[in-house]
């Protein structure tokens, strides 16, 4: 399965996206977030697909923004029917309960660090690096990445990020909380690979619990939480994969988790 745009495979219940536009370093193009959008649907849609990992060919995850349309039409109806996909395919990853890896193998910029960061887990090659880029053609942060930044960093980190256009590294987006830790380069797929097979053959049902509690928790009073915990915690005691991993901790085995 796969587009001209974003190279896609899936492996016992692993998918994987790659951005396949590396000469061009990977612009959210027309091309580019269509494919994403039909990819991610299929996604939510079927079953046997558990986890996936978003990453980019070449030296780049995403230069963000394709400055080749940007400005042609600069009509705001226009500019709303072409971020509307992606923002489409952000509420898809956004609210699917299946975890979704985002591997940062080289430079992510503008829309590309909103990318990086709709992951649940962000891995980072010590090669990546990330910018903001807004202020320098004179436009807002999108791709949700104030949403995200704001949430990861907080405000002071996310200012200082938006408004200066800086460069950070990986080691920076680490020490910062902009991503969930930094791997060897040339280790970065074979890590997200195994790290995604291990949620993949893990307790889906109490993985999808908890990343729907994990999107309310900042919105959330602390009595509403605990009654979410309360709740969630009454389903996931009720599933066949609780009592399986209590049997396989008591026998001190793998436990073998089928998401029911």
């Amino acid at each position: 399965m796969s587009t001209a745009a974003v190279l896609a495979e899936v492996s016992n219940g692993v998918a994987c996206w790659t951005l396949n536009r590396p000469a061009e370093r990977n612009p959210f193009s027309a091309e580019i977030k269509q494919a994403l959008l039909k990819l991610a649907q299929e996604f939510v849609a079927d079953e046997r697909q558990k986890v996936v990992i978003i990453t980019g060919a070449g030296e780049f995850f995403s230069a963000g923004g394709d400055l080749r349309v940007v400005g042609s039409d600069p009509s705001p109806l226009n500019t709303r029917r072409i971020i509307s996909v992606t923002h489409a395919f952000l509420r898809l990853l956004h609210g699917c309960e299946k975890p979704v890896i985002t591997a940062v193998n080289g430079g992510a910029v503008g829309a590309g660090v909103g990318l990086a960061m709709s992951g649940d887990i962000i891995l980072a090659s010590e090669r990546a690096w990330f910018m903001s880029g807004f202020p320098r053609i004179g436009a807002v942060p999108d791709a949700g990445l104030m949403y995200y930044l704001t949430r990861a960093v907080g405000l002071p980190k996310a200012r200082d990020f938006l408004l200066t256009n800086r460069r950070i590294d990986a080691a920076g987006a680490d020490a910062s909380g902009m991503v969930s830790r930094v791997v060897p380069h040339d280790e970065l797929m074979a890590q997200a690979r195994a790290l995604a097979r291990e949620l993949a053959e893990g307790p889906t049902a109490a993985t999808a619990l908890t990343k729907a509690m994990l999107a309310q928790t900042l919105h959330d009073s602390f009595d509403s939480h605990l009654l979410r915990e309360d709740l969630a915690q009454a389903v996931a005691f009720s599933t066949n994969d609780l009592a399986e991993g209590v049997a396989a901790l008591k026998e001190k085995r793998r436990p073998r988790f089928q998401g029911t």
